[in-house]
């Protein structure tokens, strides 16, 4: 009698031995996960965007595909890339900060709703983004006969009406250069004697381009 009660006793004993060996390995186990889980979210950082999308669209340093008349933000080693951002400003170019002056075009950005945003909200606000190319030639260069602005070291053509556009300073681009602007001042009075046209270069504390002819 008191054999099988120890021997019950025993086998109690080692049920309760086992069940918490289980609870314990359960728990352990259960600890890990939760652990290792943590540690993923950590080296994650929330809010990242996929590899060359910024939080602002077309900011400085990001690149843009071929095309100015809807413009993609794409990664800048990518083969469709095709311009970096230089400057990115916002509101219209026209009242905003002049592009730096070897930009070779601007992309003017409008209120749409483009797949990728800077907020989610499915909308990018008005502004404009100065461009320089990946791969030459830049025609924003002085002498390259375009881009937004003129600069010293341009080439100009007269248009008619007291009005002038860049020309290369080479005679590409089907167009004759006739002037150089050779000197940026406040106004003409500070131009040299060999100045035959002044040109305006907008923007900053130098307006008045001083242009000799060629």
């Amino acid at each position: 009698m008191c054999e099988r009660r120890a021997a019950g006793v025993h086998a109690r004993f080692l049920l309760g031995v086992a069940l918490c060996v289980a609870l314990s390995v359960l728990l352990l186990t259960r600890c890990q996960g939760a652990s290792e889980k943590g540690q993923v979210a950590d080296s994650s950082p929330s809010g990242v965007l996929p590899s060359g999308y910024g939080e602002v669209f077309l900011a400085v340093d990001e690149c843009s595909s071929f095309g100015t008349v809807d413009p993609t933000e794409v990664p800048c080693d990518s083969e469709r890339a095709a311009a970096r951002v230089v400057a990115r400003e916002d509101g219209r170019a026209s009242h905003g900060p002049p592009c730096p002056g070897t930009t070779d075009f601007v992309l003017h950005i409008s209120e749409r709703r483009p797949s990728a945003d800077e907020d989610g909200d499915g909308a990018v606000p008005r502004g404009y983004a100065c461009m320089r190319t990946l791969r030459p030639p830049h025609p924003g260069d002085p002498g390259g006969g375009g881009g937004p602005r003129t600069i010293v070291g341009d080439c100009v053509h007269e248009i008619g009406d007291g009005k002038v556009r860049e020309a290369a300073c080479d005679g590409g681009g089907g167009h004759t250069p006739r002037f150089k602007v050779v000197d940026a001042v406040a106004d003409r009075a500070h131009c040299p004697a060999s100045t035959g046209l002044y040109v305006r270069l907008g923007g900053g504390e130098r307006p008045v381009g001083c242009a000799r002819p060629l």
